[in-house]
C-alpha cells in the first residue's frame, strides 16, 4: 500500500465550526487514534483482553452520538470540507453528564460492561465535584487528525473553545482532566492551571481548569 501525503492546510484558511450529524463519523476516527493510548480508556476498556480497538471505537460513537442528541458543543476545525481536529464539552446547566440517557448506560454496558461503565461514571461525577466552580463547562474530548499535529491547529482549537465560553455567560470556565502526561504542557500553555491530582479507579490524573477568559484574551 502506498502511503498518502496530506497537505499541509493554510492556517489562515482553518474555521472553527459546530460539528453537524454527517461529521460524527469522522470525528469518531480522529478521537479513537488520539484516545487509544489514554490510561484511562486502557483501564476502562481492559487493553489486554481481546476486542480492545472495538470496544474504543463503539464506545466513542457513543458518546458522540450523545453529545449530538443532547445539543452539546462539538467544535471541529476545517480546511475546506477536511475535518482536522475536533473538541467536545458539555454545558455548564446540562442535566447531560455522568448519567446521560438510559440508552447511553444501556449501550455502554453492552461496549464496556458493568466495570468499565461504573468507572466512567465515577471518573465523572468525581472530576465535576472537585472543579472550582459552580456553572462551567467540560472538556470531554480534544484531538487533532495524526497528519496534521504539531502545526498550531491544537491552539487554534483552545482560541475555539474560549469563543464557546465567551457565547455562555452562566459559564465561569472549562474544566479537563488530563491522563496523558504530554498534554500536561499544551493545557498550561493555554492558560489551564492544575486544581489538583486525582485517582480515578487505577489511574490518577491531573484535574485543569481555565477560568472564563476576558474578551481580549482570545483575540
Amino acid at each position: 500500500m502506498t502511503n498518502v501525503a496530506f497537505a499541509e492546510p493554510e492556517l489562515n484558511n482553518v474555521r472553527a465550526v459546530y460539528l453537524s450529524a454527517d461529521d460524527l463519523s469522522v470525528a469518531a476516527s480522529i478521537l479513537y487514534n488520539a484516545y487509544f493510548d489514554d490510561p484511562h480508556f486502557v483501564d476502562i476498556f481492559q487493553a489486554e483482553k481481546e476486542g480492545y480497538e472495538s470496544r474504543l471505537r463503539s464506545a466513542i460513537r457513543e458518546e458522540l452520538n450523545a453529545f449530538w442528541v443532547a445539543k452539546q458543543p462539538m467544535i471541529g476545525l476545517f480546511d475546506d470540507n477536511r475535518l482536522l481536529a475536533v473538541a467536545c464539552l458539555t454545558s455548564p446547566d446540562s442535566a447531560f453528564g455522568a448519567g446521560r440517557y438510559w440508552h447511553w448506560r444501556l449501550k455502554m454496558l453492552l461496549t464496556a460492561g458493568l466495570f468499565g461503565t461504573r468507572q466512567m461514571v465515577e471518573k465523572e461525577e468525581r472530576v465535576r465535584g472537585n472543579i472550582p466552580a459552580s456553572n462551567f463547562h467540560m472538556l470531554s474530548f480534544i484531538a487533532v487528525h495524526p497528519d496534521h499535529q504539531h502545526h498550531g491547529l491544537g491552539h487554534i482549537l483552545m482560541g475555539a473553545i474560549d469563543s464557546v465560553l465567551l457565547e455562555d455567560t452562566r459559564s465561569e470556565g472549562v474544566g479537563v482532566y488530563v491522563t496523558l502526561p504530554k498534554c500536561l504542557s499544551f493545557f498550561s500553555d493555554g492558560r489551564y492551571e492544575l486544581v489538583r491530582e486525582l485517582e480515578v479507579g487505577h489511574i490518577t490524573g491531573h484535574l485543569m481548569f481555565r477560568k472564563r477568559p476576558d474578551a481580549t484574551d482570545s483575540e
